[in-house]
């Protein structure tokens, strides 16, 4: 044998070895839930699942999770209790921990712990205290249960000292500000977080005993230091769905309202007295797999021009703004060249019905294209690919070519989303093409650990483009959505199912060729307003009101709005006198500071001074924060000291319409891990032959 050939075959050996050990594998994690008490033997009832303790011996039922949803929504306010009956089926002490999505812009206020008659009320304490005292009362076999934030979007409920054969109940009250856009109030319950793509070197746990550990089905990383806490347990689809969810809404418009719909589930709606509605889900075997929709839509002459709410609270005045700006119907297309950067993702969790929603969305966004255009088409997996170096004039034939292109992808590998985000906000040094007005449509389920990283890019990065979010599947990561667009200077929808793609898309492309309400400045005679948020004021699209919230010592009477329409200067004046008195506004206004807050700490190294600024805020407002929590104990022990507590991680559903291939085989949101070990096995073995080779010929 040659004498460099075994050294060219190491060098490949050691090459192939170092890039699959370098890799993240949460796709075989997915499957064994890394918990040694949580590995699933026989088969389950629908709604159970059988679990072996640490042993192996005496297998348990993991508790049950039955969830009840209460929204009472008045205007523009929505006031939700989301309602968790841990039930214990097995003959041992359990503790349950739960991660489940919220509303990307809810703010949890309230905690509730019911046990038989008996109701103990959550208190707000800094997220490392509130830590200690569950754990404190989970090791004297109190009942206890903690709410924690992992993202805007992403909390955890942990319940300890659940009886055998008893359940116990965790109420959780949020509020939330509904959404208005083209004429139509929307609201959206999100019911299963989505296994995210989790990018990075994984941590030694002993290394970094600060990152915080959870139950997930992946290890903490040195990109996503908490990813063990936002990737639950997931259920395999063939084992039947889990965690039923039934759902109640109160709806009073404050309007006459000419239609109500979801286009997500069957609803049954009742009207009431006083123009109030009822709406419930209709099939009662409901669970929690796809985001709920509810969109209700006024008559024509019944759309608020502005609505104002004011609260008192501690000395300060809270002031709530929601204002229509002036609408583009009347104007003409946009006659600015254009470059669009269309964006797609093709990872393995858009597998189904996401991938076809997706591609359906940006054939009909290719059609809108002009000559005097140019465009580009990115697709990213595990790797990022364009159609073109360079964005291209949008003639016929490359508009076909790009028709063609699409057609032929395929969802498969992983979701390395920054790197495509990177190149599509990459400018043209060209001196023509950077004359023209540059958007990016980014279609994606957004179901990755790395948001921060990339808002950071957007914020760095953005320049003169806009970024429009487009979020596809059942359950898309809402919070990454609404946050790039906001950092993008663009707008946010939501495509749910084919069905819904053309309507969407068509609102999307009049905010696309339609001019913005641009440089907006809000100013009071007396200069009586001590904060505005949020801040700065966002660009606002065709259909957008302007929604702000006020913190002030004095009521101005009136404020003027300024900003430019179309290029042309524009300016209304909006009395506050009439401003209706409600509650919740403080809570809305600290909501958004708090967001605030986060999102400049997205940019600083140094959060120390922020990271105070929230909890001090949070305290104030008993909100959850990403550094503080609710937690309710009751104070006499149940557990018998020499009983063991078996801790749960509890599964969610695989989103509806996602394959389990996504998380469960090959092609995967994550890495082709079984791929990997094929690969390493052959590395092995043509190790070996080798070996026996050098030695024969030695």
């Amino acid at each position: 044998m040659n004498s460099r050939r075994p050294h060219a075959f190491l060098l490949m050996c050691c090459m192939m070895s170092s890039w699959i050990g370098g890799l993240t594998l949460p796709s075989v994690a997915a499957q064994t839930t890394q918990e040694p008490r949580q590995e699933s033997v026989g088969k389950k009832p629908k709604g159970g699942v059988l679990l072996k303790t640490a042993t192996g011996k005496n297998p348990i039922s993991a508790p049950l999770l039955n969830t009840t949803v209460t929204m009472t929504i008045s205007g523009l306010i929505a006031r939700t209790t989301v309602s968790q009956e841990f039930s214990n089926p097995s003959e041992e002490w359990a503790e349950g921990v739960y991660v489940f999505p919220l509303p990307n812009q809810a703010a949890v206020d309230h905690l509730r712990m019911k046990i038989g008659e008996q109701i103990i009320e959550g208190q707000i304490q800094e997220r490392a205290q509130a830590k200690k005292t569950y754990a404190k009362a989970k090791a004297k076999g109190q009942r206890a249960s903690l709410v924690e934030q992992e993202r805007p979007n992403i909390f955890t409920t942990s319940v300890a000292n659940i009886a055998p054969n008893a359940p116990i109940i965790i109420e959780i009250e949020y509020q939330e500000v509904v959404r208005y856009d083209q004429g139509q109030f929307s609201l959206r319950f999100p019911m299963v977080v989505g296994p995210r793509y989790i990018p990075g070197q994984p941590q030694d746990i002993e290394e970094d005993s600060s990152s915080p550990q959870g139950l997930g089905w992946a290890p903490n990383t040195d990109q996503v230091p908490d990813a063990s806490r936002i990737t639950p347990p997931v259920q395999h689809p063939s084992r039947g769905l889990i965690n039923p969810i039934a759902l109640h809404i109160d709806l009073a418009p404050g309007m006459l309202l000419q239609n109500i719909e979801s286009p997500t589930h069957p609803i049954t709606l009742t009207k009431q007295e006083t123009n109030s509605y009822h709406v419930s889900l209709q099939d009662v075997s409901t669970y929690a797999e796809r985001d709920f929709e509810l969109i209700w839509t006024p008559l024509s002459h019944e759309t608020p021009q502005a609505s104002v709410f004011t609260e008192q609270h501690e000395g300060e005045t809270f002031l709530f703004l929601q204002l229509m700006p002036p609408t583009s119907s009347d104007s003409k297309t946009i006659t600015i060249p254009r470059e669009v950067v269309f964006v797609i993702d093709t990872s393995g969790s858009m597998g189904g019905k996401s991938l076809t929603q997706a591609k359906a969305a940006l054939s009909l966004a290719l059609s809108r294209l002009t000559p005097q255009d140019t465009f580009n088409l990115i697709q990213f997996n595990s790797v990022t690919h364009s159609l073109y170096p360079i964005a291209r004039q949008a003639s016929g034939s490359r508009i076909h070519e790009a028709q063609r292109y699409l057609k032929g992808l395929q969802a498969t590998g992983g979701t390395e989303m920054l790197p495509a985000l990177r190149q599509a906000l990459t400018r043209p040094s060209d001196s023509e093409e950077s004359l023209r007005l540059r958007q990016i449509i980014f279609m994606t389920d957004g179901l990755v650990g790395n948001e921060e990283a990339l808002f950071a890019l957007v914020q760095r990065e953005l320049a003169n483009t806009r970024l429009f979010t487009v979020g596809i599947g059942s359950a898309p990561n809402g919070h990454f959505m609404r946050k790039a667009a906001q950092f993008g200077k663009g707008t946010f929808t939501y495509v749910g199912s084919t069905t819904e793609v053309q309507e969407k898309m068509n609102n999307l492309f009049l905010k696309l060729e339609h001019p913005a309400l641009t440089d907006i400045t809000i100013q009071s005679v007396d200069s009586t307003i001590a904060e505005i948020l949020p801040d700065p004021l966002p660009d606002l699209y065709n259909g957008e009101p302007l929604t702000v919230a006020f913190r002030t010592t004095t009521l101005p009477t009136s404020i003027t709005i300024t900003g430019k329409h179309g290029g042309r200067p524009w300016e209304t004046t909006q009395s506050l006198i009439d401003a209706k008195s409600r509650g919740g506004i403080a809570v809305h206004w600290a909501r958004q500071k708090i967001a605030q807050l986060m999102d400049q700490g997205t940019q600083k190294k140094d959060k120390t001074l922020l990271r105070q600024s929230i909890i001090d805020l949070a305290l104030k407002h008993h909100l959850v924060s990403r550094y503080t929590s609710l937690v309710a104990v009751d104070v006499t022990p149940v557990r018998p000291e020499a009983q063991p507590l078996h801790t749960h991680g509890l599964k969610t559903n695989l989103p509806n319409g996602m394959k389990q291939e996504a998380i469960f085989g090959w092609p995967q949101t994550a890495t082709p891990a079984t791929a990997y070990l094929v690969i390493g096995s052959m590395l092995l073995c043509l190790t070996w032959i080798w070996s026996r080779r050098h030695h024969a010929h030695g």
